[in-house]
């Protein structure tokens, strides 16, 4: 079959994507762009927020317009959450966030035999027990990989709908994932991303005592010459013995993106958040003392039910005093079945927008101070593709990073940085490879 992916949302949906994408490739089938013509489309949905829900109703939408004759399947966290809404846009399968392998098995069967009725089947996420395990990688040509090495969360946080979306914590042995890093390696990737709905809560479910840490340190050094990178991260898991064991591993790349979502205490008790400001901003100390100069990213979210004004100010000169290289700003987005949608207080529209735009223009001002701080200095860049006649790539504490070069893909060059340019800094190539 000729078969179309589109993928929304986070780095797990991602991963997920290049697992069904890779195993489609074993089957035989051609993976053409979501664009054109295909014999089915696979739409990989996110329900993070409203947006997400959106964009996914969109895409769903605009497969079954492209070829009505094609098979629509819809896999992810909106179908496991609406998958009755999910149908109702056309698609010809509806399954949820797990069984990534049957999913496909399903939508090979539909290509034969599209069945009269969508089929739906989503199973009940929070009675899952066992780690999915899916092929790891990328397609070719990729520099980088990504490697799920947990799902689900049990945190409960009350403006989020992934626990239900998710189900419980699940790990993969430590082993399988050091073993997993080796074989990567050995396919000539040049760094590793490991990734997980909640990262920090890794191994709880095996008894492991080893923790996050104990998982990061094996994989590094099963795979000493692959860059590995961390997914998100919770404050509570940074703590003075985490970074000093972490801080010993010359792979591990110093890039820490930890979850705030708020700067202001009482806004972080209404979320069910485990950690106040204080706790937040030792673990931000903690990783400026252990490694250098990191990058240290976070998520936020303004305009959550009863934020006044003040509330929102505090916030910005937490965010402030804190530093970051990027954010990610979100509006508070309402989710049926949340406690946070039943919370009085529920801020308007235009509010939640307003301050989403402040704080945007916050995280716009601290990542240019960011960027300019590393003009003139040398740092190793994995470079990945080129554009506009400029390769792009990344520094280990992810600046991205633009050259005049050719024949750049996949190599790490040390780059001298010279100019701003947007979002990235331009720089030239110095002697050397590694």
């Amino acid at each position: 079959m000729r078969v179309a992916v589109y993928t929304l949302g986070c780095k797990v949906n991602q991963y997920e994507t290049q697992a069904m994408e890779t195993e489609l490739k074993r089957r035989g089938h051609l993976l053409v762009p979501f664009s054109e013509a295909a014999d089915a489309y696979l739409v990989n949905t996110c329900t993070v927020t409203a947006v997400s829900d959106k964009k996914s109703r969109q895409i769903i939408r605009q497969a079954r317009r492209r070829a009505p004759g094609a098979v629509v399947a819809v896999c992810g966290c909106y179908g496991q959450t609406v998958p009755e809404k999910a149908a109702e846009l056309g698609a010809d399968l509806v399954m949820g966030s797990a069984g990534r392998i049957s999913f496909l098995d399903a939508v090979e069967r539909l290509a034969s035999a599209r069945p009269a009725a969508p089929l739906v089947q989503v199973d009940e996420a929070l009675k899952r027990r066992t780690f999915e395990r899916l092929p790891a990688g990328g397609l070719e040509g990729r520099t980088r990989a990504m490697l799920k090495v947990e799902d689900g969360c049990v945190n409960f946080c009350t403006y989020c709908i992934i626990p239900y979306a998710r189900g419980p914590v699940r790990s993969l042995p430590l082993t399988e994932a050091a073993e997993e890093a080796v074989r990567l390696a050995e396919a000539g990737f040049r760094e590793l991303v490991l990734t997980g709905i909640e990262l920090s809560s890794w191994g709880t479910d095996l008894g492991e005592k080893a923790g996050p840490a104990g998982l990061i340190e094996a994989v590094c050094s099963a795979a000493p010459g692959l860059r590995v990178r961390l997914g998100s991260l919770e404050p509570r898991t940074v703590t003075e013995e985490f970074c000093r064991r972490l801080s010993g591993l010359p792979n591990l790349c110093p890039h820490f993106h930890l979850s705030l979502q708020s700067g202001c205490d009482a806004t972080l008790r209404r979320m069910g958040r485990k950690y106040d400001t204080a706790r937040y901003s030792d673990s931000v100390k903690l990783l400026r003392e252990f490694f250098f100069r990191p990058g240290v990213t976070t998520d936020l979210i303004v305009g959550f039910p009863g934020e006044t004004e003040e509330e929102f100010a505090e916030t910005l000169a937490f965010v402030e005093s804190c530093g970051f290289s990027s954010m990610h700003i979100f509006p508070y987005s309402r989710r049926s079945g949340t406690p946070a949608a039943a919370m009085p207080s529920q801020i308007p529209r235009h509010v939640r927008e307003e301050r989403a735009r402040r704080g945007a223009e916050t995280a716009a001002r601290l990542h240019r101070a960011w960027l300019e701080s590393w003009l003139g200095e040398t740092l190793p860049v994995l470079f990945e593709e080129e554009k506009d006649g400029l390769w792009r790539g990344y520094t280990p504490n992810y600046i991205e990073v633009l050259v005049q070069g050719g024949a750049l893909h996949n190599l790490v060059r040390p780059v001298r940085l010279t100019a701003l340019r947007e979002n990235a800094l331009l720089g030239v190539l110095t002697d050397g490879d590694r």
